[in-house]
């Protein structure tokens, strides 16, 4: 009964828009067919330039369209706690199919944007940012190390990559 409860709660907060906007936004991209073996090779590698061109230590979690991790990698001297929280950006990103800052942001906003807190396995931290190729979801990737602002910046170079 209480998974029921937990469901139609979760259902409800992911039905509700997450911005009051004049226009309503567009739906979110639909799932594909998960990332290949050689695009996550090519995300986790820019990733891990972009970090290291600014000498970041961070965790890099890549899943696939189902939210399951396809690569993944610590640089030197990341905290431990980033392995966590990177994959936890990565599937939030995937499985809410948005980046994870758009949580963030409405969290930051209280009221009834409050509500995220309560869905289980949610990671509203700004740093997991969706993969799309062709209009698809192919999977995401999630950072964490660093500010999430940073955190975000090394994400979306790796996202770029995969395309």
């Amino acid at each position: 009964m209480n998974r029921l409860i937990i469901a139609a709660v979760a259902a409800a907060i992911l039905m509700s828009p997450l911005a009051v906007s004049a226009q309503a936004p567009p739906p979110p991209p639909a799932y594909g067919i998960g990332i290949s073996m050689d695009a996550a090779k090519k995300a986790l590698a820019a990733a891990e330039a972009e970090a290291k061109k600014n000498n970041w230590p961070v965790a890099i979690a890549i899943v696939d369209s189902a939210g399951k991790l396809a690569a993944f990698s610590k640089i030197d001297n990341t905290q431990h706690a980033s392995v966590d929280i990177a994959i936890g950006k990565a599937v939030t990103a995937n499985n809410l199919r948005r980046p994870t800052k758009a949580l963030q942001d409405v969290i930051a906003q209280g009221g009834g944007g409050l509500r995220l807190l309560a869905v289980p396995g949610v990671m509203p931290l700004e740093g997991g940012v969706p993969i799309i190729v062709d209009g698809k979801i192919i999977g995401a990737i999630g950072v964490s190390g660093v500010t999430s602002e940073q955190d975000a910046q090394v994400a979306m170079a790796g996202a770029a990559a995969a395309k």
